[in-house]
């Protein structure tokens, strides 16, 4: 089969969020079951030269949009088994950031038409194309007119992600055709009319063949107004074609048998070479050395629906306890200085690290102890199995994919996989990670048989990859 992957930014080329490693791992997991993958994102000013070197001058043609002619080249690398196209045009991606720019519907809307070209343009027939998120919103919706005018798209279904609701793509009514350049039988409430705007999103999930969610629980919780952020009327009116599919990790990439970037290697039936992480993240951290606290970690962005409100509300509390706190992130302004000033309050004890550094999350992964997850709503979450690959036990409050990679540990039957709470409550999130730090203390044991069966857990992209394939297959035939 012939799948044509398109995302805004994909890992290890650029990235700013969880999407990027989606779009990093899915697509060799579905090139490893025979397909034919390629994959498609822009050519921001962010991909490095250590890429650029590797890329090949494909060719470059034009496309109108709207009332515009714009130019488009295009580069290729192979990296594996998969074929990356690069978009090229200055104008819109040699800039600082992927987002947040004044015209970011232009660009995106020039990104989403420039897939739609591409495949004629390399001769190329995708039998699915796999849109996500707002930024290719429009990729499903301009090749509903496209069936018509491109041979290669003839037979071509759309497949779209919802990876994050919140961030839908909405824009004025205004620039529906001088900017999109679709016509006005578009703004209806089938389509992409929104409370008098334009919704990316909500026309995306209309006209998709097939919408995928990023897990089977956060499918179910859009149908609600609590998580859909307006679009569950349009979640519950399109949900016959909607699927949940949990995602995974490159297992071999996270693996603490073989990282070179923690202080030393374990695996599940020799943990000895954790406590020598745990010590080194101490010292590089700059917290007191002492084997017989708890690490708790966060590692996320600092915004509300990660339930950082939770975690301030009884920070004293926590740390009443003996235990230690590490954080990584940016994020509200709020939330950066109130880990500032905690780091201030308890020296040796809380280490605030408001940044992004990728060598630093896998050293708190495999040094810490407990992984922190409080969130209000989580599509799927990475962190915690990555958590659970280093043998950090997660504390999570039961919404989407933390329900569904984070079954509750039992202290009867040692089943489980780590700590839960189901209420949006302060109270009730210290309760579970007091119930995680009574087996660290005092069930030393029990803790290790955790540890180990959470490290065993499979959370490789194989499984979901064959549900993806199930889907595809259903729209092919």
């Amino acid at each position: 089969m012939n799948i044509f992957f398109v995302s805004s930014e994909v890992a290890p080329f650029v990235k700013t969020g969880g999407l990027a490693d989606v779009a990093s791992s899915l697509p060799p997991a579905l090139a490893d079951m025979g397909n034919d993958v390629r994959v498609v994102l822009p050519l921001y000013a962010a991909i490095g030269d250590q890429w650029r070197s590797q890329m090949t001058f494909v060719k470059y043609f034009y496309f109108r949009l709207g009332w515009r002619s714009s130019y488009c080249g295009l580069f290729q690398l192979q990296r594996g088994n998969i074929t990356y196209y690069f978009v090229d045009n200055e104008t819109y991606f040699k800039r600082n950031g992927l987002y947040g720019h004044y015209d970011d519907g232009e660009r995106f809307a020039y990104f989403s038409r420039a897939c739609i070209e591409i495949p004629d343009q390399i001769g190329w027939k995708p039998d699915i194309i796999h849109a996500n998120d707002w930024e290719t919103a429009l990729v499903p919706i301009y090749l509903l007119e496209a069936r018509r005018t491109r041979p290669s798209l003839a037979k071509a279904k759309s497949v779209y992600t919802i990876h994050n609701i919140e961030y839908q793509g909405r824009f004025g009514r205004s620039i529906l055709e001088d900017v999109f350049g679709l016509d006005t039988s578009y703004f209806n409430e089938n389509m992409l009319s929104f409370y008098g705007d334009v919704n990316l999103m909500k026309g995306a999930i209309y006209a998709a063949d097939h919408v995928t969610t990023v897990s089977p629980t956060y499918a179910g919780e859009l149908q609600y107004s609590f998580y859909a952020h307006g679009l569950e009327g349009v979640v519950v009116d399109n949900y016959s074609k909607i699927t949940g599919i949990l995602n995974g990790i490159d297992m071999e990439a996270a693996d603490p048998a073989t990282d070179q970037t923690i202080a030393a290697n374990f695996t599940p039936d020799d943990l000895s070479g954790k406590a020598f992480c745990k010590a080194a993240l101490q010292k590089e951290l700059g917290l007191e050395e002492d084997p017989d606290a708890a690490i708790i970690a966060c590692i996320s962005r600092l915004v509300g629906h990660k339930g950082y409100d939770l975690i301030t509300n009884v920070f004293s509390r926590i740390m009443s306890g003996h235990v230690q706190f590490v954080l990584l992130g940016t994020g509200e302004w709020g939330f950066e200085e109130f880990f500032r000033n905690a780091e201030r309050q308890y020296p040796g004890r809380v280490s605030a690290n408001i940044k992004y550094a990728a060598t630093l999350s896998d050293q708190i992964y495999a040094g810490a102890d407990i992984m922190l997850m409080p969130s209000i709503a989580e599509p799927c979450g990475l962190t915690q199995m990555f958590a659970m690959r280093y043998g950090t036990v997660p504390v999570v409050r039961l919404t989407g994919g933390l329900k569904d990679s984070v079954p509750s540990y039992n202290s009867v039957t040692e089943e489980g996989l780590g700590f839960t709470f189901v209420n949006i409550n302060a109270d009730d999130m210290l309760n579970a990670i007091n119930r995680a730090l009574a087996v660290y203390t005092d069930e030393p044991v029990a803790w290790a048989k955790l540890q180990k069966r959470d490290m065993e857990t499979d959370f490789s992209w194989s499984k979901s990859a064959a549900e993806y394939m199930e889907v595809y297959e259903s729209l092919v035939k």
